[in-house]
């Protein structure tokens, strides 16, 4: 049996993923969210709360439980929000920046950390695949903690790749960008005021030219690219090349 643990797995693009591995029956999914939609016999929900730390730690031993069955164990940290859209010293409070990395760096860093000490004397393969953001590259107004967040989780992908090559684990790290996808996260950019985010008319656009790609088609591009994982040497990784 495949495991693959999934992060925000209960809708958008985590949802998508977890839907499409499924329909391979050696396939079994660990959705890690607040809440779970999906019932399938080889699904299991642990709920967690990705804003309280501290929950977190205690439950990932829940999280990270043996396998012994296991052929191959991947690990999708999918779960990440944009948090507060706005310019850093025009009335953004400073608790939204602590939520923003909480969510997008501080626990993918800590289910990596549990992920590869729980399973590293299994001889199998492993994956890590952290969801990322072409924001991660390059700054857009309004979207300050986002685009650090997600810079953050590039260079995280990128040492921790290292450190396994150094290590010889055979452990392959990426950080893969979805591209722009019709989720929830794109309504609440939509709704953005225009003098916090001066590009809020693109995104409009995007929607009312239907170009954004839809969760199901960028869940079978990922699922696609971790049945051939081998394929892509570079740590950091597009949809859009797929």
């Amino acid at each position: 049996m495949n495991y693959y643990f999934i992060t925000g797995a209960s809708k958008g693009i985590g949802k998508a993923i977890a839907e499409e591995l499924l329909k391979d029956k050696n396939n079994s999914v660990i959705g890690v969210s607040r809440s779970s939609s999906i019932k399938h016999r080889h699904y299991r929900h642990q709920p967690l709360d990705f804003s309280d730390i501290p929950a977190v730690e205690h439950n990932l031993q829940k999280v990270f439980i043996p396998y012994p069955d296991a052929e191959k164990l991947v690990l999708i940290n999918n779960a990440g929000v944009i948090g507060d859209i706005g310019y850093v010293g025009e009335g953004m409070p400073n608790e939204r920046f602590e939520f923003v990395f909480d969510v997008n760096v501080v626990v993918p860093a800590m289910l990596m950390n549990t992920f590869l000490q729980v399973y590293q004397a299994r001889q199998v393969p492993k994956v890590v695949v952290n969801i990322s953001s072409g924001a991660g590259q390059y700054p857009i107004d309004g979207w300050a903690s986002y685009c650090a967040s997600k810079a953050a989780i590039d260079m995280l992908s990128l040492t921790v790749q290292k450190e396994q090559e150094i290590r010889g684990t055979g452990v392959r790290v990426y950080s893969l960008s979805p591209g722009v996808v019709d989720t929830a996260m794109q309504e609440h950019i939509r709704e953005s005021d225009a003098a916090k985010f001066s590009s809020v008319e693109k995104f409009i656009d995007y929607k009312a030219k239907g170009e954004l790609a839809s969760p199901e088609e960028v869940g079978q591009k990922i699922v696609s690219f971790l049945d051939r994982v081998e394929e892509y040497n570079d740590v950091i990784v597009s949809v859009r090349d797929m």
